[in-house]
């Protein structure tokens, strides 16, 4: 029967399900909105609704961190530690973010969305645990970062984007020559992304093509020079590359 006597109400709006929970919960629903709003601006893989549930979810954890064991502390042998519900939040919320990360050509892309969620989810956290300064702050310092940060490193470091294009050799054979001109390229500080070599059954001087996908910054007029500095080089041609994602 001592259960029972500790046991609340269902309805209890003393038993962590007042006005001050439901305030709580409502800022957590704010913030975690704007968050997903700007992330939805930009149009990545998580927006509004995912960064909205993600902000709700955690407040509401923390509630029954909280308020939702209250029942049981008076009873023999039970020991309770609020902050392991915490713990497991941190922990859970990562295989969203590790979801929204994904490798294409050597390029790490999401890492800022799946950061951003994580940082929802702290919102939340902190909306539920009773400190709603801390997560207006933390918002306003989301926006400042995501917003303000590429303008303000723009100014200092000139942000150099490296360029797409496919380069065609025309080569003679025989001479293990197709080893050098890819040494060639990457000297000159070009990334190899895919290289096709091709018979040209037409031509008597057993010429080879090779196609190399090549990704950089430097000048490729440049790489175009040093490639014919090899005299069994018979044709350079570089191209934009095509965009097929």
């Amino acid at each position: 029967m001592a259960g029972a006597e500790l046991a609340a109400p269902m309805w209890d709006i003393h038993n962590g399900q007042g006005p001050r929970q439901l305030a709580e919960l409502a800022l957590a629903l704010l913030l975690s909105s704007l968050i997903g709003w700007e992330r939805a601006a930009q149009q990545k893989s998580a927006g509004l609704r995912t960064h909205t549930l993600v902000g709700i979810a955690s407040a509401l954890m923390m509630e029954v961190s909280q308020h939702g064991f209250t029942s049981v502390l008076g009873l023999e042998h039970i020991s309770y530690d609020p902050s392991r519900v915490a713990a497991q939040i941190v922990s859970g919320i990562g295989f969203i973010g590790g979801g929204l990360i994904f490798v294409r050509r050597d390029a790490v892309r999401g890492l800022t969305t799946a950061a951003t969620i994580w940082l929802t989810s702290a919102v939340g956290m902190a909306c539920g645990g009773g400190l709603p300064l801390l997560a207006l702050a933390v918002t306003a310092l989301h926006f400042l970062v995501v917003r303000g940060y590429p303008r303000f490193t723009s100014r200092l470091i000139p942000e150099t984007v490296p360029s797409a294009f496919e380069a065609r050799l025309t080569y003679r054979t025989g001479s293990a020559l197709l080893p050098r001109l890819m040494q060639t390229c990457t000297r000159l500080g070009f990334r190899i992304t895919q290289v096709r070599v091709e018979r040209l059954p037409g031509r008597t001087d057993d010429a080879a093509r090779v196609l190399l996908e090549l990704e950089g910054t430097e000048d490729p007029a440049r790489l175009t020079a040093d490639l014919f500095q090899n005299e069994d080089v018979l044709d350079v041609e570089l191209t934009a590359a095509s965009d097929d994602e």
